[in-house]
């Protein structure tokens, strides 16, 4: 389905056209209109289906066609400081055309940025992004007027409630209005999502879109390997396959910080993403990726949640998964834009159990790499049973050389384009007045969607 074919005003229409997004993911498709019925919903889906879109634009759609207010309307709760900044310039795009305005607010700032964060909630910003413990810290001090808020939205829900926010956000909900709409996005539907769902959300309709398999575009593969052996491998392939657009998911911020030290003293250039960085260098870390400054990215799965590329050449689970939607989850940040992506996981003896699971979840086996000879024997990949250290067995399974694809450059471009002013017929669309573009409550001038 194309977006002109939904019943969105031919302000956002013209935003969605200058940043070329046509036609709708499923998400978007089924989402958008039960929105717009005024229906709360709960929606599942893996990350990088395009749920941001499937709620931001029903939304700002319909506060257009609400009268100026001083208020707070939107509240969207997100899990991570990195994800509620991507949301916020979505935001900025979707309603260039539109007197819409919005702020992000997150922990990990400095005093102007709380001030300008403080003085956007006291003035009404339509829609606040934020992380839950940031906002609850700004409605602790008084000044918060939830009293006018009409939509209510939960961004990566699993993550939140992974990351310990249940109680911040039912804290939160009590103090908003009852006669609101609550729209609920997750990538799983655990038993504390549900939980979560029954208390806050009212007759919702159920979305579900289901785990898509990886795209062929993805060469799938796996080292079988000791723990050990593992910052060796890292190193191989940066060498010998790809150094360029990689991004590392490890399973705990030790693992990452410790691997983005390693292959930093052994000359490439890597830098970490985990919550004990400043807000200052974590933004810093960012633009130095996007820019090509850093070319290994190593972060955490809660912390991967914003870090959105399209020109991401090869991910590496330096740490397997702990779920099958999470390997989907991570390999999907490559072979995006109708471009070919790697994806190699590194599988300790603890981890073959698991591995097994998402090779079952697949529906096929992901192709066996050999170790290099000067790495070591490697242990047998028998995933039917848990391993112990698998000491002296040699890997039955694996092909010489270096993993299949072709090494890409990029210029890190973002696919966004801001979005030139022009008038259209209105060929039937609703036409409202245009009013200042993206402007924002904190005073400055929201920038369109940049290249």
């Amino acid at each position: 389905m194309r977006f002109d074919e939904l019943d969105l005003s031919d302000d956002i229409l013209d935003a969605l056209d200058a940043m070329r997004f046509d036609n709708c993911t499923p998400i978007q498709e089924q989402s958008i209109p039960l929105v717009l019925e005024g229906r709360d919903i709960i929606a599942v889906a893996q990350t990088g289906t395009g749920k941001t879109a499937a709620y931001l634009l029903p939304v700002i759609d319909m506060l257009a066609d609400k009268p100026t207010s001083d208020r707070v309307s939107c509240i969207v709760m997100a899990p991570t400081r990195e994800l509620a900044q991507q949301i916020d310039r979505q935001m900025e795009g979707f309603s260039y055309y539109i007197p819409v305005t919005s702020t992000a607010i997150y922990g990990g700032t400095d005093g102007a940025t709380f001030a300008a964060q403080q003085r956007a909630i006291k003035e009404g910003a339509d829609v606040v992004i934020a992380t839950p413990g940031r906002l609850l810290a700004h409605m602790q001090m008084g000044y918060v007027d939830l009293s006018g808020v009409e939509y209510f939205i939960l961004d990566e829900a699993d993550r939140m409630l992974d990351m310990g926010f249940y109680d911040d956000i039912m804290q939160i909900a009590t103090k908003l209005p009852r006669e609101r709409q609550t729209l609920m996005f997750s990538a799983t539907m655990p038993p504390r999502i549900q939980q979560l769902a029954s208390a806050i959300l009212r007759d919702p309709a159920e979305v579900k879109i289901a785990v898509s398999r990886p795209t062929d575009k993805i060469a799938q593969s796996a080292y079988i390997c000791h723990d050990a052996q593992k910052a060796a491998i890292m190193k191989h392939l940066l060498r010998e396959v790809n150094s360029e657009r990689v991004i590392v998911f490890a399973s705990s911020k030790l693992n990452v910080r410790d691997l983005a030290r390693t292959l930093r003293r052994s000359g490439f250039k890597a830098a970490e993403i985990n919550s004990d960085l400043e807000q200052d260098a974590r933004d810093q870390v960012m633009l130095d990726f996007r820019a090509g400054r850093v070319d290994v990215l190593v972060a955490t799965d809660i912390l991967s949640r914003g870090i959105d590329f399209d020109d991401i050449t090869m991910v590496v689970n330096y740490d397997v998964p702990r779920a099958c939607e999470d390997y989907v989850h991570r390999i999907g940040r490559t072979a995006r834009a109708d471009r070919d992506g790697m994806a190699v996981t590194l599988v300790g003896p603890k981890d073959q159990a698991k591995f097994g699971q998402i090779e079952k979840f697949l529906g096929y086996e992901v192709r066996k790499e050999e170790i290099p000879a000067e790495i070591g024997e490697t242990p047998e990949y028998r995933p039917e049973r848990r391993q112990g250290s698998g000491r002296g067995n040699k890997s039955r399974l694996g092909n010489k050389g270096k993993n299949g694809g072709a090494r890409s450059k990029s210029s890190g471009k973002e696919t966004a384009k801001a979005p030139e002013a022009k008038e259209k017929s209105s060929s039937g669309r609703r036409r409202r007045f245009r009013g200042r573009p993206g402007k924002k409550k904190d005073g400055g001038a929201a920038s369109a969607p940049k290249e």
